[in-house]
């Protein structure tokens, strides 16, 4: 919930529910009642969400949009990553979705977990790509009716205009490359989430 707050849902409530279905042909006793297990094992994990004040929470599958899901699967992954081991995390547009403010503070968890691990995110918001310490443009291309791809780091002068082209579209503005230098100048590059 805290994390949830952080990322602009201040009023979520959120519960993990664990459920033991009864199988008359299960193995599993318990409490008078027969279990089965399954190779996971025998609960059955459900979240119940809600984002909005005398809500009471539903399913998260139900009842989440597409901005909620991205936003309350970075909480998790929030969590689980500073206790967890993994050297890398990679983010494939997990804020889709949202935009604005909300995009900004995405930005800001993303660059605080980077404290912890190496992050890799795929993004089309230019404020999560602001809190980037490196961007890396990927490009397609078609010869002789084969795909192929290819990836390169940009300067600091590529970087501002790659994420200015994604404020601006196309035709690159000088309004457009303004603010990208302003976005990536507002974000620290000391301390947590700079390496």
């Amino acid at each position: 919930v805290a994390e949830l707050a952080d990322l602009g849902m201040p009023n979520s409530r959120f519960d993990v529910r664990l459920e033991q279905p009864e199988d008359p042909a299960g193995w599993i006793r318990r409490d008078g009642a027969t279990h089965a297990a399954f190779s996971d094992g025998m609960d059955r994990c459900s979240f119940f969400i809600s984002t909005n004040p005398g809500v009471e929470p539903m399913p998260l599958a139900r009842v989440a949009s597409g901005g909620e899901v991205s936003r309350i699967m970075l909480a998790l992954k929030s969590i689980l990553a500073k206790s967890d081991r993994l050297p890398i995390l990679i983010f494939d547009e997990i804020d889709t979705g949202i935009s604005g403010a909300i995009a900004q503070r995405v930005g800001d968890c993303m660059l605080a977990l980077g404290g912890y691990h190496q992050i890799i995110a795929i993004t089309h918001l230019p404020q999560v790509a602001a809190a980037g310490m490196a961007h890396l443009k990927v490009s397609k291309s078609v010869d002789d009716g084969r795909t192929h791809i290819a990836m390169h780091r940009l300067s600091e002068v590529e970087r501002r205009e790659e994420i200015a082209s994604l404020i601006s579209g196309a035709e690159v503005t000088e309004g457009a490359l303004r603010t990208a230098r302003e976005l990536i100048e507002s974000r620290p590059r000391t301390g947590p989430g700079a390496a």
